[in-house]
């Protein structure tokens, strides 16, 4: 598919491109050299405007299509890689996902909130014990009890975790059905019996709240179950399909700022007597760089398309599956190669710490592992083609 970006996309791009290069470049440096996260940045990108995109205008959001709303995303990344990636988990694995498959009560309970940025938003997936296998291996447990579900468990490294209001995690509802034994749950996180186990270290992604969070008797009404109980993979199913077509926009916009970095950096330094810029050899690392870019962006936006052409209920298999397992496989193994290069190109420079080739080489690592690994990426491909033409190995 090619794309060109309608007059009303472009504006929206170039709206977020200048607001984020005002109000999130300049928290870029304390956010990752302290590991510092900003208290009030989704009140401000609420009250700005750039919270609940893709909300109901009657709720507080902008009625935005994903691919509109992956645009700023990618400005976002541009800029702030680290302040996006606080973002998208609240915008998108939580807002989004209430707002496809909650009730008209549970919409109206959190949408508003989410949408105005009073309240942060998670979504709970991966346990100790469970992450490539996460529904398979799930050992978070929801026992029902009058009006309430008793949840027993913990999930582990958890966007926003640690920082969120409202958290929709999945839990087992029937162990003995496997997979199709979970259920999804909105949870508060001012109700009694969960919290922080901590707040992880990491390499990249710093100044975004990651976590190992605990359940221990926490009582969520009944209310609170998103979707019907046991139907619960639908809802993760969906849910990363979207997430991993969404969330590889800001790597984009991250890879587009190397690129620009680069081009700059080659322009002016100087060695043998001539701008390095003049050498084939890099030369050569910034042609590859912009080709790899310009093909994941155009992988990214088909595949935001086509998720916001899928149907309520889809998702988890199907072409819809593979198209968002292509674009983040190759979106992830384009961030790793884009921001190599760039460091490459930057020499000494690159690394070291402070500079911003170096933050964005860091926070590249975590493209192959977030929203399920690059083998995990290929499985889904390689099931998908087989299902296609109705071939079964088992």
């Amino acid at each position: 598919m090619q794309f060109t970006l309608t007059p009303d996309q472009q504006a929206v791009y170039d709206a977020a491109f200048r607001y984020a290069e005002a109000e999130l470049h300049p928290l870029l440096a304390r956010m990752d050299d302290e590991d510092w996260y900003p208290p009030d940045l989704m009140a401000k990108l609420g009250a700005d405007g750039y919270s609940g995109l893709t909300a109901p205008e009657e709720l507080g959001g902008a009625g935005m299509d994903l691919l509109s709303a992956g645009l700023v995303g990618e400005a976002f990344g541009y800029w702030n890689t680290n302040a996006a990636f606080v973002w998208g988990p609240s915008e998108n694995l939580c807002l989004n996902n209430i707002l496809r498959n909650g009730t008209e009560d549970q919409i109206a309970r959190y949408v508003p909130d989410l949408c105005a940025g009073r309240t942060v938003g998670a979504l709970g997936l991966t346990e100790p014990g469970a992450g490539s296998d996460a529904l398979g291996s799930m050992a978070l447990r929801a026992v029902r009890d009058g009006d309430d579900y008793v949840l027993n468990g913990r999930k582990m490294f958890i966007s926003n975790g640690p920082v969120a209001d409202v958290i929709l995690t999945y839990a087992k509802t029937a162990p003995e059905r496997g997979a199709k034994g979970i259920s999804a749950f909105i949870v508060d996180t001012d109700t009694p019996g969960f919290s922080v186990a901590q707040n992880l270290k990491k390499m990249g992604w710093r100044g975004c709240p990651t976590g190992e969070l605990v359940f221990e008797d926490v009582r969520v009404p009944a209310s609170n179950l998103l979707g019907v109980e046991n139907g619960g993979v639908a809802v993760v199913m969906s849910g990363l399909d979207i997430e991993r077509a969404f969330l590889g926009l800001p790597y984009i916009g991250a890879a587009q700022r190397c690129l620009d970095l680069s081009l700059d950096y080659a322009a002016m330094r100087q060695q043998f007597g001539r701008p390095i810029g003049s050498f084939q050899m890099v030369q050569s690392m910034l042609a590859e760089m912009s080709v790899l870019i310009e093909a994941a962006r155009l992988n990214a936006y088909a595949a935001l398309a086509a998720c916001d052409a899928m149907q309520h209920g889809d998702g988890g298999r199907g072409e819809i599956h593979r198209i968002c397992a292509g674009s983040v496989l190759f979106g992830a193994e384009m961030i790793a190669r884009v921001t190599d290069m760039a460091v490459q190109i930057h020499g000494g420079s690159g690394f070291v710490w402070e500079t911003e080739v170096n933050r964005h080489y860091r926070n590249a690592r975590i493209a192959s592992l977030g929203g399920g690994t690059t083998e995990v990426r290929k499985l889904i491909i390689a099931e998908e083609l087989f299902r296609a033409r109705g071939l079964k190995l088992r």
